[in-house]
């Protein structure tokens, strides 16, 4: 990140109205309010246009990627022996995305095309995960990228804010930070070499990642490593409260900024079309948790939580919030990611 051609002032905004909104929406008690709050707040002020002291909202990509392998790390303190031995009983729902992540893409294909989305644009903009590489693939097959970018953005910012409401009104209470949990060893304190352990983790798991080409190196590598060394022992404690709560509004600023410079037309059209999108992959979701929930001995609302075809960051976020089978959740994200992005190649060799 070059600082020189950084604008400070227009980041400083961005941050300060993105903690504000994320501050005034953890007041409500809304679900995930720090990530969802700083989301809807510079989401609404990029997307209008307006610009506050004549500066517009930005968030670097490279400063969110630098806080998001804290959630990475976070992840791998629930990977316990005891955790990991139920990952044989998973293989019923692991399965079963090869049936649910084609279904959804037609099923968003349909929603698409009905909504007068083109061909190429509707194909690669309703495969459900891979943002980065489906919206390359689709460019390449011809598709429009900035509609492609909208859609796939879009139904990965209506599921994250749908599935904490969702799960708000499935259990009469708050959800997410706004309900006050946390994983157990988020009490734990952590001890200057257990400090250094985690940082390693977070950037050596990425590298590493990176360089052996894994789907979301920036999650899977922190993920991988952090769990290591708790599984071994080395490492009892997880990144402290306060600097996840700073991760979920830089998370949520950086998803709100890129709202920034959208054509109103095209955003009116494709917000309503991946809101309709998001609602029927989430009822699909739903309709498989109530079916596999038996089979793997996992509570529906972690199976549907599973399958929600949200951001890998922020559906794990969702499940580190609520305590809720982080290993189940996260591994399953990853499947789908590795899927989908398996499907959108597919598609680009049909194509070409």
């Amino acid at each position: 990140m070059n600082l020189s051609r950084l604008d400070l002032p227009a980041l400083a905004l961005t941050l300060a109205l993105g903690a504000a909104g994320g501050f005034a929406a953890r007041l409500l008690h809304l679900p995930l309010a720090l990530l969802l709050g700083a989301l809807v707040t510079t989401g609404i002020l990029a997307a209008s246009g307006w610009k506050p002291f004549g500066l517009t909202p930005l968030l670097p990509p490279r400063l969110r990627l630098a806080f998001v392998p804290v959630i990475g790390v976070s992840i791998g303190g629930a990977f316990t022996p005891s955790v990991l031995a139920g990952v044989t009983a998973w293989w019923p729902s692991l399965l079963a995305l090869v049936l649910f992540l084609p279904l959804s893409n037609a099923v968003g294909y349909a929603i698409y095309r009905a909504g007068g989305i083109p061909h190429i644009e509707s194909l690669f903009g309703a495969i459900p995960g891979g943002l980065i590489e489906t919206v390359q693939l689709g460019e390449e097959a011809g598709g429009d990228p900035r509609l492609l970018t909208l859609l796939q953005f879009l139904r990965l910012i209506f599921t994250i804010i749908l599935v904490p409401l969702i799960f708000t009104l499935l259990t009469g209470g708050a959800v997410g930070s706004a309900s006050g949990a946390a994983l157990p060893a988020a009490s734990v304190p952590l001890t200057l070499p257990e400090i250094a352990l985690l940082l390693a983790a977070g950037a050596l798991g990425y590298a590493t990642a990176r360089a052996l080409r894994l789907p979301a190196a920036i999650m899977t590598g922190p993920i991988l490593f952090s769990a290591a060394a708790h599984a071994s022992g080395l490492v009892h404690g997880v990144p402290p409260a306060w600097l996840v709560g700073l991760t979920q509004i830089v998370i949520g600023c950086g998803l709100g900024a890129r709202f920034s410079g959208a054509n109103r037309q095209m955003l009116s059209r494709a917000f309503l079309l991946a809101g309709i999108n998001a609602v029927a992959a989430l009822t699909l979701a739903f309709a498989f948790a109530l079916v596999l929930s038996p089979l793997v001995a996992e509570p529906p609302p972690a199976v549907f939580l599973a399958f929600a075809p949200g951001g890998l960051a922020e559906m794990s976020l969702v499940a580190l919030s609520l305590q809720m089978s982080v290993v189940f959740v996260t591994l399953h994200h990853v499947v789908r990611i590795i899927l989908s992005v398996t499907m959108a190649k597919l598609g680009a060799g049909r194509l070409s």
